[in-house]
């Protein structure tokens, strides 16, 4: 298998059939309960959050730290990968490599299906999400069970995530109980919208899939070169479930998820548990190498995954989104985000994050969902401020904004409009005569924005409105007031 290398036929991290960001966004705008949901529940992870980081004198020390831990990895990366399989295979592992979704996912369903597995249980994993794993085990004959409580709200709705660490963060208590009610195998009729009992419904629903489970997939926080190690971390016990009681254990993994050394989670377990759930350290914390004879599973298989990742590394500015160690922090600060949610990103990593990460690796010119995400963003750096490991967001989304802009056609309708633009600023002349029509145009219109404009404007007022320019100039204002020529 191929090692570190960009298939050509990677699958897309995007869902089919979202339209661009401005028109999902807009149809998120108007859903008020989705909106209520986002506020609350960002706002309230916001705050915690903060009381969490603020407990840590040094905690810009450590996000320094956790910056250049994961640049060195990332320039070093091939000498580390391999340093990582001759580990694993040393303690009784086997290791893949996977140049794309595609590859990924036929290891995986080849693996389930050797073991006899007709059903897997899953550990909450992005990477898996990100190549459709799900879809490519059900067409191959295998149900995949999620097991972390949010990630099975969203399966069990045939729904879609909205955030990195809290999937279902646009469910209310009383959708979920009417999902649990009509979805879930064994959910008492009268269940009641009530935390313990939803939780004890979902308990008792997955303890018979751990029990029966053959083979379980899971993704991992961090994996150690030195020691072949593998982590996950989190809050539920279901991963420790799904990472000890099955035969056969599948890890997918994103090949910039790696570190050096056993020595640097001293820095990312404390970077990580207050930048995503506010805790001092997470609650369950697993951790194994490779096979230990008659204890857990006895088969481990890791998938190394690229799909996109080595293209990602040869961009100086672009690649800082690797360092990326899957927090959810950007998420809860971002005021597009809160406004929006995750879904209308259309893509399995929302947020900031999403916005330059997965135009990267889509890296498809003809992927407008993926295009138009760098410009959801009003580049106000709260996104860098809260990110724990100094991915500067807002340089990457200008630097991808550019990207997308020179790869269009200097005969688009943009270009040709911007064109026009730049001749107008260029003349003083040409510029207060723009002015003076629009002024006219604003006291003669009949309402106070232009919702509807002819093709090419239409593209713009299709997912926004666009403002009246001023009726009043600022040089005829100055020119009134002042009582003297403008500068």
């Amino acid at each position: 298998m191929a090692r570190g290398v960009t298939g050509t036929s990677r699958n897309p991290v995007t869902w089919l059939g979202v339209p661009t960001f401005p028109k999902a966004a807009r149809a998120s705008l108007a859903d008020t309960q989705l909106r209520r949901n986002l506020q609350h529940a960002t706002h309230t992870i916001r705050e915690k959050r903060a009381e969490a980081v603020g407990e840590v004198e040094d905690w810009e020390q450590l996000r320094s730290a956790g910056e250049a831990i994961k640049d060195e990895t990332l320039a070093n990366l091939d000498t580390y990968l391999e340093q990582l399989e001759t580990a694993v295979t040393a303690r009784g592992g086997v290791v893949h490599w996977a140049r794309d979704a595609a590859e990924a996912n036929e290891i995986v369903l080849q693996l389930a299906a050797q073991a006899g597995a007709d059903e897997v249980v899953k550990v909450k994993s992005m990477a898996t999400a990100e190549i459709g794993l799900n879809e490519a085990l059900e067409a191959g004959g295998i149900a995949a069970v999620e097991t972390d409580l949010a990630e099975l709200i969203v399966q069990l709705g045939n729904d879609r995530p909205s955030h990195i660490l809290v999937p279902a963060i646009h469910r209310n208590r009383a959708e979920i109980r009417d999902i649990f009610r009509r979805e879930m195998p064994g959910a008492p009729a009268d269940l009641a919208a009530e935390p313990r009992a939803l939780a004890e419904a979902a308990r008792a629903h997955l303890r018979r899939k751990f029990l029966t489970a053959k083979v379980a997939v899971s993704g991992a926080n961090f994996a150690l070169a030195d020691t072949g190690s593998i982590m996950v971390v989190e809050s539920e016990g279901n991963g420790r479930m799904c990472l000890t009681l099955p035969q056969t254990l599948i890890t997918v993994m994103g090949i910039e998820k790696l570190l050096p050394s056993w020595r640097d989670l001293e820095v990312f377990l404390q970077l990580l548990p207050r930048s995503s759930t506010a805790e001092r350290m997470n609650p369950y914390t697993s951790v194994w190498a490779g096979v230990t004879p008659g204890d857990g599973p006895q088969n481990f298989h890791l998938v190394l995954l690229d799909n996109g990742r080595t293209e990602t590394l040869s961009d100086p500015v672009g690649r800082q989104a690797l360092r990326c160690i899957r927090c959810s922090a950007c998420l809860n600060v971002c005021p597009v985000y809160e406004r929006v949610g995750g879904q209308a990103y259309g893509s399995v990593y929302p947020g900031p994050i999403g916005a330059i990460l997965t135009p990267q690796l889509v890296s498809d010119p003809h992927d407008e969902q993926a295009a138009s995400l760098p410009f959801a963003s009003s580049l106000c750096g709260a996104c860098f401020e809260a990110c724990p490991v100094r991915i500067d967001i807002p340089e990457v989304l200008t630097h991808l904004r550019a990207r997308t802009v020179e790869a269009k056609s200097k005969r688009s309708p943009e270009s040709i409009a911007m064109s026009a633009l730049a001749s107008i600023m260029r003349s003083r002349r040409k510029y207060e005569l723009a002015q003076k029509t629009g002024a006219l145009a604003a006291r003669l219109s009949p309402t106070e924005k232009i919702s509807r404009l002819p093709w090419p404007g239409s593209r713009w007022t299709s997912a926004r409105d666009a403002p009246l320019p001023a009726s009043e100039s600022f040089r005829t204002w100055w020119r009134n007031n002042r009582g003297g020529p403008d500068q």
